[in-house]
């Protein structure tokens, strides 16, 4: 068990963006009768997603959030000394998005930028990361970026992951301060599960190829080729429903802390039926568990960060106490306990 608790170094502010384009599922989705995409919707819950154009990365959607961020919070450029980046939809193979952030956000040479390759738990992972590095002396502010655009991942004409996946960004500015009360994060990789979501083309290990952007008919009537994401469904919702509860209750005892103390349980926007199960099994009151995937999809690591801005602006700007839990791909299970004060939560930024 990886188990890290800070004290006094938190969040000042979050921004979220999303592009203007919505897909509508039930009517925008011409691979599948109206009866299919109902019933998929119906499950899933995702009702709308946002779908960036084909000019449109990870990280210009994370640079959108990140100057509204900096610009309502008055922030000084000239402080922050990490930037950290998390996407598994990088601009390009190399260099690194995080680093061309650096000098497009106009942050000084000295500020440490780079990527990590993270999915569904990713905002908690990269939180845990900043809020270690903005503990050190030399440290004084980290600007964390999680950006994805998983709707170019996956097939639209897969059963399976295509009414799902969704793109999105956001940033979030992490200090040292007084006022921040103690923070706690557990983090745990199931790597032998690694198969259960993937995309198995187009690394090293199977390079693309001719065959690889070949578009193939599977038995239950999908069409992807092999370099778009593949999921099996039923292993991930048993392994999410096994172990985040699990996770869950181990923060709570390692805390000395009960649901009752905890203002909003935000989850990983995985789809309706995985998240309404878990919160039944947690015994989380629906009104403490905010909803954004049936206008925003599935955004991988952004997910909980979006939500955030979009469903409890308000009420972040007063003390709360969080509870955050990211999982999924690698498979990983992430959760932090965070007591905040008033945060800066900027409004959506749609570009």
């Amino acid at each position: 068990m990886s188990y890290l608790k800070y004290e006094r170094v938190g969040i000042l502010g979050m921004a979220a963006a999303v592009p203007k384009n919505v897909y509508h599922n039930l009517t925008d989705n011409e691979y599948f009768n109206p009866e299919d995409a109902r019933a998929i919707v119906e499950k899933t819950g995702i009702v709308e997603r946002r779908v960036a154009s084909t000019d449109i990365c990870a990280s210009d959607l994370c640079a959108a959030a990140a100057e509204r961020l900096l610009s309502n919070i008055k922030a000084d450029k000239q402080e922050i000394d990490v930037l950290i980046f998390i996407s598994q939809t990088p601009d390009y193979r190399t260099p690194g998005s995080g680093i061309i952030l650096q000098d497009r956000l106009g942050l000084p040479k000295s500020c440490a930028a780079y990527d990590i390759n993270l999915g569904c738990s990713g905002f908690i992972y990269g939180l845990s990361l900043s809020f270690g590095l903005a503990k050190q002396d030399g440290v004084r502010k980290v600007l964390l970026l999680n950006g994805e655009t998983r709707s170019k991942a996956y097939s639209f004409k897969d059963r399976k992951t295509g009414f799902l996946f969704a793109d999105a960004g956001s940033a979030c500015l992490i200090s040292k301060g007084k006022d921040f009360g103690e923070s706690h994060f557990l983090l745990e990789s199931f790597g032998s599960m690694h198969e259960y979501i993937m995309i198995k083309a187009g690394g090293s290990r199977y390079p693309s190829s001719l065959e690889t952007i070949k578009e193939k008919t599977y038995p239950d009537g999908s069409i992807r080729t092999d370099e778009k994401g593949v999921m099996d469904g039923n292993a991930v919702f048993e392994f999410a429903i096994t172990e985040v509860p699990r996770q869950v209750r181990q923060m709570l005892k390692v805390t000395k802390r009960d649901m009752e103390s905890i203002d909003h349980v935000v989850l990983h926007q995985a789809n309706a039926f995985m998240n309404s199960h878990l919160i039944k099994k947690m015994k989380v009151p629906p009104e403490k568990a905010p909803v954004s995937l049936d206008r925003f999809g599935n955004t991988s690591s952004v997910s909980i960060p979006l939500t955030m801005v979009t469903e409890l602006q308000a009420e972040l700007r007063k003390p709360k106490s969080l509870m955050l839990t990211g999982f999924g791909v690698g498979l990983s299970v992430a959760t932090a306990l965070l007591d905040t004060p008033g945060l800066t939560i900027s409004d959506l930024e749609e570009i």
